[in-house]
């Protein structure tokens, strides 16, 4: 019968440091629905994959990561006051869950990371939950990274042309004319004709060698002001290794507010470029706004459904809808009145069953019998 808790084989060797550190020198697995919980460092000598069960890490104390071989957990959840420190790659079969306190990586070696393999996803992430350095993924195509710095989580979604070998990120809040990782610096008054300014506040390293399209979002401490007073202009721009500047990536959406918002880009190869940011195009976008709606699905006949008059000039368009960080959460060609505050997308987060959380969403439609795009906002209460 097949053991419901976790197994020490025989040749496991297990030692306690001074209450200080659990280390594995042998075979440690866990099978289905098998559970183990760290309070203490995990120094990680011996084999410690295969496994079917879930590992927390927990307690008021900070946390780490050490050993000559990477683990590899199935399931992992962080329910930590001061964190868990990675000093080496931690690998992750199907899923993690951040409840609270920070993974951490160093930022200045993007070889050790916290690792999702294949169909491997994470949940919770949030301000208090996430990733403060790099995550990686390995044998997917689309996926998006749960990183951040220490106040915020700043996500990046990624959306490659073919399966990604390998791919990482890390978020970095500071200025890139002074970078505090790296060797050189990201002047950003190296810039094309066609951008007019670029962020010092705040960039993301993207490693990848598959053509990708990425999606970023911006919040008040981005300072999206400074840069322009129209957010059609905003765009997202690389640092080119081979020219030593910054080059646009302007892709076909943007949208958003001055202190809200996210854009595209188009497809690019990431290992070409060391460091994404927002700057602003010199050259306004075609974009333009419609109104703001209410969206309240209470079944009282009003606000019902997001009704857009102006879509009865265009039949043929195309409706996306996203939440505050970009995420799309409906979706529709030839869009006539459906969305009624639930998802119609998959995705491992969102579920179609449950109606989706009140608050400010984004809408972009594209309107093809008149070959014109329109954005706008509407506030979801669907309480």
């Amino acid at each position: 019968m097949k053991e419901k808790l976790f197994i020490l084989f025989i040749f496991i060797a297990l030692r306690l440091h001074a209450q200080t550190a659990l280390q594995n020198t042998g075979n440690l697995r866990i099978h289905e629905n098998g559970q183990m919980g760290f309070h203490t460092n995990l120094v990680n000598d011996g084999l410690f994959d295969e496994n079917l069960g879930l590992v927390g890490f927990y307690g008021d104390l900070p946390i780490s990561i050490s050993g000559a071989l990477f683990p590899s957990f199935f399931d992992a959840e962080f329910v930590t006051q001061n964190g868990v420190v990675l000093n080496n790659t931690l690998n992750i079969i199907n899923n993690v869950n951040f409840i609270t306190g920070d993974v951490s990586t160093p930022r200045a070696d993007s070889g050790t990371t916290l690792n999702f393999l294949d169909n491997a996803f994470s949940t919770g992430e949030s301000d208090i939950g996430k990733v403060e350095g790099y995550v990686s993924l390995a044998g997917q195509q689309g996926f998006t990274f749960p990183v951040g710095d220490f106040e915020q989580l700043r996500p990046l979604i990624l959306n490659s042309t073919n399966i990604n070998t390998i791919s990482k990120c890390a978020y970095f809040f500071e200025d890139p004319n002074t970078p505090s990782t790296f060797a050189t610096s990201f002047s950003t008054s190296a810039r094309p004709v066609n951008i007019s300014k670029i962020s010092t506040v705040e960039f993301w390293r993207l490693e990848g060698s598959e053509s990708s399209t990425v999606q970023l979002s911006w919040n008040e401490r981005s300072d999206i002001a400074n840069l322009t007073n129209d957010v059609s202009e905003i765009v997202l721009v690389g640092w080119s290794k081979a020219l030593n500047q910054w080059e646009n990536l302007s892709g076909p959406t943007t949208m958003g507010d001055l202190s809200q918002g996210f854009a595209v880009s188009n497809a690019f190869i990431p290992d070409n470029y060391a460091a994404i940011t927002f700057g602003a195009s010199a050259e306004p976008r075609d974009y333009l706004d419609l109104d703001d709606y209410l969206v309240s699905p209470n079944g009282d006949g009003i606000n019902d459904f997001l009704n857009i008059p102006e879509l009865a000039q265009s039949p043929n368009n195309h409706m996306k809808i996203y939440d505050r960080n970009g995420s799309k959460v409906f979706e529709k060609v030839n869009y006539s009145n459906e969305f009624n505050g639930f998802s119609n997308v998959d995705n491992l987060v969102i579920s179609r069953d449950k109606g989706l959380p009140s608050g400010v969403y984004f809408y972009i439609v594209s309107m093809d019998d008149i070959s014109l795009m329109f954005q706008g906002f509407l506030y979801l209460a669907n309480d």
